[in-house]
């Protein structure tokens, strides 16, 4: 852990699970619902609170100049830890908590890596994350490094809020442009500056010009781009908001099209302002015609949590073996989830409510034991879901008159016609409301109450052996405890057992866990034998058996061993339900525990439209790359789906080695709710931490140019972008919550998906030839095996992508596509063509599937057919080109074959080859 403890400070928070979290509405183009957070791993200064609102005061008036006076921001609500002194400014969220949060002020990633970012992994156009500030940011201490704190808002607000890119590339940060000239990657071309290496020892700083690295035919590695201090551009703010002159977005009449931008790669060359214009809230605003008023804030500060169980006890609850699965399940949150210092209380409901507890602060396991004798014995009676909730408030008000920011685990499996009466009280509460579903025809009208309050919607089938009622209420830690105080799911798995007594299996405790660590075991029959031994082979004893709620559960004392834990259940009878669930706390709190986070990318849907499931795994903002992760999807008749989830930037995966590992789902089988549950296993020497920067930190500015001389700012802290600390081995399992699946259709249907589009070509000089690179696609999306690829080229990027079906065509008759995500290479040669004015080659591909369905176009590769000019200067040089090496000033490479039929081609096309390529695999 030496290495780590050095790159990662107290992280105390549950991070937020994704876009779909943010409570940020739009009203007459101001936002509301703005929440920044500042993690109580933030020693206590108000001049934060101070430095945030005027952050956001200065980002509210450069945004609605920015967006030609169509957005402001209305409302923010700054919250405020648990650990700082109290104040008689600060007032007690409603909905507000880390979990909804769109700004984190938090301790940076690494140590010195004050550059603020945006957490994105979806496609471009879809909202991000979360933005990621630092104190040191907040407080002006970067501003000559990163621009005024106002403008660097707005940019990673674009970021968050409509899905757009840099427009700036470090990983490329030059590039060979149709000029003949190596360009600084930036939008637009007209931002003036230098290029050069700029290296200081102490005080003394020496500036030379760039040389050319032979391999790249770009500028060498310690090369920058030194932006002129005064410039007369007005775009783009996602490129270098900090130049004074910026006040707009790049738009389609100054984009670069050219730069290797992650704008351009992630939304096909489309300029920022296009994608911000097609947005909802473009479409649904007009211009202003009066500036805005300033943001109102407030200033929430974080209190002890409130919870109260609203759970059905109906006559339908008796079958199915419904009541004894909720007791088991609830159990488990009362004796291991609930933090301790919570208050909780209970309520039960059928076609009346009855208060079993008031509220209860649990502070040792005899609270835990008291709130476990309230739980319902007996299921009768009809189904009124408003009662319950009514009875909840009167439970919420026993410490507060206000229920602001209580929470209501409702638990149910019926129908309510009556249940959308309190749909506005509810919203008008100030309450949250958690549903839990069971079965398949628990009450519609509750989701819109959690969808409205911020609140979890999660779903359990009657299929008892996929233990998802247990996962589901396991899922309701707090949104605002530390996560050295989070219950953590190291393992949740069931069998139903029939010829084969023995549930046999491991559960993995890693370092970073350990503490209250907690076995369960469940059965529907008789009570199994239970064996479990720790890694040194040591056998525990002492389960405590419930055998009226056919449970055994043992926690362990103090920090459970370190290492590979053994069990073994054997059922007494045939056609036994096991399941056994592990969970555990961080075993210091400060090393932040491994963890997971699951999620849909809607939560709803219209068959046939694909969906993504994604699973982020972090160790505090640390991503962890090289672990198995495997989605269960469940349907609302029980059945299940596997998918492996990937990280290698292909298909659904939008980033290559984030820590964010996707899949597409498209394999549905009915109409309803699905619920989503991820597995995750790190094998010894596999997972490693990533210590690379995220692929949206902001620009860093290494300097300006005035009067012809650089005027440098400090350095940025070196970091070793290669480093990977290896982890142990670890397991995880993490609930994604439920989704609704509507128009599934029952009649067989004909294949309806298209492969993926290819998003990682890569092409590059090699001698003589052009090598590419790139992910394969499958037959439907990333699945199975597409048919064939097409691959075309021109001379012309544009060209190339609004008229790729007219491009040459390379001949790829020898190239068999492979299975969906294996690696695909291909070479060919280029030889002579009669284009007099291009300078680049540029490729992209196309897959076709069995049933001649075809992918979108892929991203646009290129290679340079020259060796471009360098900045003149007396001491820069170039490399001598190797023989053989040159490649005509003109035209797209020229291995290709005729139009295919019925396809024609552009007149600058017609030209055939005066000799036949060769293209090789």
């Amino acid at each position: 852990m030496g290495l780590f403890r050095s790159v990662v400070f107290l992280l105390v928070l549950q991070l937020p699970q994704g876009s779909d979290t943010s409570l940020v509405q739009l009203n007459n183009n101001g936002y509301e619902g703005v929440i920044v957070a500042i993690d109580p791993a933030v020693p206590e200064d108000g001049k934060i609170i101070e430095q945030i609102k005027d952050m956001v005061t200065a980002a509210s008036t450069y945004l609605f100049e920015a967006t030609e006076k169509r957005f402001f921001f209305k409302n923010v609500s700054i919250l405020i830890p648990e650990n700082w002194k109290e104040n008689s400014e600060y007032k007690r969220p409603k909905r507000e908590s880390y979990e909804h949060a769109d700004v984190l002020v938090a301790p940076p990633t690494l140590p010195g890596g004050d550059e603020p970012y945006t957490k994105q992994f979806t496609a471009c156009g879809e909202k991000g994350e979360y933005i990621h500030l630092t104190p040191d940011f907040v407080l002006g201490k970067n501003e000559s490094e990163y621009g005024p704190s106002g403008r660097l808002f707005v940019h990673e607000w674009a970021h968050l809020r409509w899905g757009v890119f840099d427009e700036y590339n470090e990983d490329e940060p030059y590039y060979s442009a149709t000029s003949k000239k190596i360009e600084a990657t930036r939008c637009p071309t007209g931002i003036t500056g230098i290029n050069r290496v700029y290296t200081c020892q102490g005080d003394s700083c020496v500036t030379r010009a760039c040389r050319i690295d032979s391999k790249t035919k770009l500028y060498e590695k310690d090369c920058q781009f030194f932006p002129e201090k005064d410039q007369t551009e007005k775009a783009s703010i996602m490129f270098m908001q900090g130049i004074d002159s910026v006040v707009e977005f790049c738009k389609e009449n100054n984009h670069n099209r050219e730069a290797p931008s992650l704008q351009n790669k992630m939304c096909n060359s489309r300029s920022t302002w296009e994608v911000i214009s097609n947005s909802e809230d473009f479409k649904n605003t007009a211009s202003m015609v009066e500036p805005p008023p300033p943001p109102v804030f407030s200033l929430l500060k974080i209190s002890q949590r409130i919870v109260c169980l609203v759970l059905d006890k109906s006559g339908s609850m008796g079958g199915s073996n419904r009541l004894n699965r909720m007791n088991q399940a609830a159990k488990h949150f009362l004796m291991q989830t609930i933090e301790n210092g919570s208050w909780v209380g209970m309520v039960h409901f059928d076609s009346t409510a009855y208060i079993k507890s008031k509220l209860i602060q649990i502070t040792s396991s005899n609270e835990r034991n008291k709130l476990l004798e309230s739980l319902p014995t007996a299921a009768s009676g009809g189904t009124s879901i408003c009662r319950g909730i009514k009875s909840a408030f009167q439970v919420l008000t026993g410490i507060y008159p206000q229920i602001d920011g209580s929470e209501i685990v409702l638990l149910t499996d019926g129908e309510d016609n009556s249940a959308g009466s309190c749909v506005d009280e509810v919203k008008q509460s100030g309450a949250i409301i958690h549903f839990i579903a069971l079965g398949p025809s628990a009450d519609q009208a509750v989701i819109e109450m959690s969808t409205i309050t911020g609140g979890k919607h999660k779903y359990a089938s009657d299929e008892a052996a996929n233990n998802g009622l247990i996962d589901a209420f396991a899922a309701l830690v707090s949104g605002n405890a530390d996560l050295s105080q989070q219950s953590l799911q190291l393992e949740s798995k069931g069998l139903t057992l029939n010829n084969n007594l023995w549930m046999n299996g491991t559960v993995i405790i890693d370092s970073t866990v350990g503490k209250d660590t907690f076995f369960l075991v469940t059965w529907n029959g008789q009570s199994p034998t239970i064996s479990l031994w720790d890694p040194n082979g040591t056998q525990m004893e002492n389960f405590t058996v419930d055998t009226d709620s056919k449970i055994a559960y043992l926690s362990i004392p103090g920090t459970a061993k370190v290492g590979v834990w053994t069990y073994s259940l054997q059922a007494k009878q045939n056609s036994e339900i096991l399941t056994i669930t592990v969970n555990s706390r961080a075993a210091n709190s400060s090393v932040p525990p491994i963890t997971v986070n699951a999620k849909m990318n809607k939560d709803t849907n219209s068959f046939p439209s694909p969906m993504i499931v994604y699973a982020e795994i972090l160790q505090g903002f640390v991503p962890i790359l090289g672990a198995n992760v495997t989605a269960f999807i469940e349907s609302n008749s029980g059945k299940t789906e596997v998918l492996q989830l990937l990280d290698n930037g292909a298909g659904a995966d939008s980033f290559k080695n984030d820590g964010v590992y996707s899949r597409y789902f498209t394999a549905y089988s009915e109409n309803g709710r699905y619920s989503l549950k991820v597995r995750v296993h790190g094998g010894t020497n596999a997972a490693t931490r990533s210590i690379r920067h995220p692929a949206n930190r902001a620009a860093y500015i290494p300097g300006w140019v005035v009067d012809g001389k650089i005027e440098g700012n400090p350095p940025r802290p070196k970091i070793d972008e290669d480093t990977q600390t290896t982890l142990e081995s670890f397991s995880r399992t993490a609930s994604g919550g439920a989704f609704v699946v509507s128009n599934v259709s029952n009649l067989p249907l004909p294949d309806l998906y298209p492969p993926s589009q290819i998003t990682d070509l890569e092409a590059t000089r090699d001698g003589d030839n052009i090598s590419l690179t790139w992910t394969a696609p499958g037959d439907d999306f990333d699945v199975g095996k597409a048919q064939q690829y097409i691959i075309r080229i021109n001379g012309s990027l544009l060209d190339l992508r609004d008229n790729f079906d007219d491009a040459l065509q390379v001949n790829t008759t020898d190239l068999l596509p492979k299975e969906a995500n294996s690696e695909e290479t291909f070479a060919f040669k280029p030889g002579n063509i009669s284009e007099e004015n291009a300078t680049h080659i540029f490729i992209a591909i196309q897959s076709v599937d069995k049933s001649n369905l075809t992918s979108k176009v892929s991203n646009i590769a290129q290679v340079a057919l020259f060796i471009p000019e360098a900045d003149s200067s007396p001491d820069e040089t170039q490399p001598n080109p190797s023989p053989g090496e040159n490649l005509p000033n003109s035209g797209a490479a020229q291995c290709f074959v005729g139009s295919n039929p019925g396809r024609g081609h552009g007149t600058a096309h017609q030209t055939m080859l005066r000799q036949r390529p060769t293209c090789h695999n």
